[in-house]
């Protein structure tokens, strides 16, 4: 009702098989995931949806009842940009939706995508695909330069390393989670001046990855 009344479209599916069948086949600008679902769990579904098909972007906030640390970093690393533990308010979730559908519309926005990006010293930009450190022009892998570019880009963001295998994977083989940690590593040594104490690409211990907060 509140999300209708938003002035959002809305599609309600009362069980997991029928979310991945359908959100397989229709891309939403939003998808609001319960974790208990009868037939297929909302962890799957939401795995499952980032497997393939028209939402592998599409913002997920995922809902339970279940609020432990161990709870909220499965939902986040099976794909999820965010988790709603019950109970809750209607305005904290209003708020929720609405700053998942900002970020997804400026990742969209043509402007904002081609701009260039500078933190701490680091300049990505994605138009010529060059980066910078402290005036030192540095060599990117096709994949590295993706996973940087989206990273300062969401400065303060924390992303699943889920999340971030489906920005850079593009239907690539053998590219598991690992590799993701594998990119980061790389991108440290390149870009911190002390890759084992870093300062630009930070660690969420158990989720996955975000780039520090704008100054």
């Amino acid at each position: 009702m509140h999300l209708g009344l938003a002035g959002f479209e809305v599609t309600e599916l009362g069980d997991g098989a029928a979310a991945i069948a359908f959100g397989r086949t229709v891309g939403f600008a939003l998808i609001v995931l319960e974790a208990t679902l009868p037939e297929v769990d909302g962890i799957t579904v939401c795995r499952a949806l980032r497997g393939h098909g028209p939402n592998l972007d599409t913002p997920i906030l995922m809902l339970s009842a279940r609020d432990s640390e161990a709870d909220i970093v499965v939902g986040l690393e099976s794909g999820a940009d965010d988790y709603l533990s019950k109970p809750f308010g209607t305005r904290e979730l209003m708020a929720r939706v609405h700053a998942l559908v900002r970020r997804r519309d400026r990742a969209d926005h043509p402007s904002q995508a081609r701009a260039a990006i500078e933190r701490q010293g680091v300049l990505v930009d994605p138009h010529k695909r060059t980066a910078t450190a402290n005036g030192q022009r540095v060599d990117l892998t096709r994949q590295e330069f993706d996973l940087l570019h989206l990273l300062l880009s969401r400065p303060g963001i924390v992303f699943s390393r889920e999340a971030l295998l489906a920005k850079v994977e593009r239907g690539e083989t053998y590219v598991t989670k690992r590799t993701v940690d594998a990119l980061i590593s790389r991108l440290r040594r390149k870009l911190e001046a002390d890759p084992q104490d870093p300062k630009l690409i930070l660690t969420a211990w158990g989720v996955g990855y975000k780039c520090v907060d704008a100054e």
